[in-house]
């Protein structure tokens, strides 16, 4: 037997396993952003399944983008514990560097958001390129990850909220998650009808986390909000100056954007899902953030990212007011490599996690090939409605 029919069965078992792992993630999930253990878990064994087969390298030529542009937030060091629900948004210095040696070895040319508009707009892609931007403007990035970009020479870019930098940001699911680490029981009124979550274990934890978490994101943004000050205040958890300790003042930012690797975009003035407020509101909150900006900083804000990102929190009409307002580019956080078509739709574009769960070398070699999200897509058709698909946006 050659050694084509010997591979081609190998491959093709790995493309169906990754197309059953996801359809069941998808099923699991129902558009959620967030996936649970088991989900995380089935996703880990099919990007595995579509690397050690080779799978992913027979779909590439059919699959790949253009370019990249990664979402991170948190970079620091690992933290211990069993119950870390906010985990996701969270890598290791290591798995930054990393993640750049990687793609500077594969060929990829690290842009600027501004470079990346312009090599969109021209339709330029004779090269692959990658961008990497943070949301929320956490001190972290300073003191772990600009050192490393500085140590390369290249750049990136970090979208800020700017009520943060006056310590003023509502950093609500890292609240929740301290209130749920802290008891053994949570009672919450959610529909009307009062629910009690055990939370003895970080199994239990974890489960509570997710229901409770995923329940607010369904209401009013100040509702949420307002539901876990409550919880705060009845259970005594201090969270007053959360938003201080993590996130960069002005000072810090404005010493980060006097390098030009550093590009300082808008990311709203309270982190508000767009979509759940009237077109006025949303545009005062993108208008405002950009103004703010330009003012602490002295010079233009050109690009923006959408709080949350997800279908449910920015859509067609959040794209046009981006658009109306002169920004040149926003990402969302919409699953997906940048492809020759988004030179049309330069206000939606979507982005690649760089996600505390998926700290392997292959899973980014994986998800760069493009491969997962066609299968996804396939996977999100058969399994729930054809919108909730990754590179929806597009």
């Amino acid at each position: 037997m050659g050694a084509a029919e010997t591979l081609l069965p190998r491959i093709f078992a790995g493309r169906v396993f990754a197309g059953r792992a996801f359809a069941e993630i998808a099923r699991r999930n129902q558009g959620k952003s967030r996936m649970s253990r088991r989900s995380t878990g089935l996703m880990k064994a099919a990007l595995s399944a579509l690397h050690y087969t080779g799978a992913d390298g027979m779909l590439s030529p059919l699959t790949s983008g253009v370019g990249v542009i990664f979402t991170l937030h948190h970079v620091r060091p690992e933290t211990p514990g069993d119950f870390q629900p906010n985990r996701i948004l969270s890598i290791t210095p290591e798995f930054l560097e990393s993640v750049i040696k990687f793609v500077v070895e594969r060929g990829f040319e690290v842009l600027s958001l501004d470079d990346v508009e312009q090599r969109l707009s021209e339709g330029e892609f004779d090269r692959p390129f990658a961008c990497f931007t943070f949301d929320d403007g956490y001190r972290d990035n300073k003191q772990y990850a600009y050192p490393i970009f500085h140590r390369y020479g290249l750049p990136f870019a970090i979208y800020v909220p700017t009520d943060f930098p006056e310590g003023r940001g509502d950093l609500w699911w890292l609240k929740l998650e301290k209130v749920v680490r802290a008891l053994n029981t949570i009672e919450v009124k959610m529909h009307g009808t009062w629910t009690s979550f055990e939370c003895r274990t970080a199994q239990q934890k974890d489960a509570a986390f997710d229901r409770i978490y995923w329940w607010l994101r369904g209401l009013p943004e100040k509702e949420a909000r307002e539901v876990v000050a409550d919880l705060c205040r009845l259970h005594g958890i201090d969270v007053e100056h959360l938003c201080r300790e993590l996130v960069m003042n002005w000072d810090e930012i404005r010493d980060l954007a006097s390098d030009p690797l550093v590009t300082i975009g808008a990311h709203t003035r309270r982190h508000y899902a767009l979509a759940k407020l009237s077109a006025s509101e949303a545009r005062q909150e993108i208008e405002e953030s950009v103004r703010r900006l330009e003012t602490e900083l002295a010079r233009p804000c050109r690009h923006f990212s959408f709080p949350y990102g997800d279908l449910g929190s920015a859509g067609p009409r959040e794209f046009e007011l981006v658009r109306e307002l002169g920004l040149k580019t926003a990402v969302t956080t919409c699953k997906g490599l940048i492809r020759a078509r988004h030179t049309k739709s330069l206000t939606s574009l979507p982005r690649l996690s760089l996600n505390g769960e998926f700290q392997k070398e292959r899973y980014i070699k994986v998800m760069l090939t493009g491969a997962p999200f066609a299968i996804w897509n396939a996977a999100q058709r058969l399994t729930l409605r054809p919108q909730a698909s990754a590179d929806a946006h597009t």
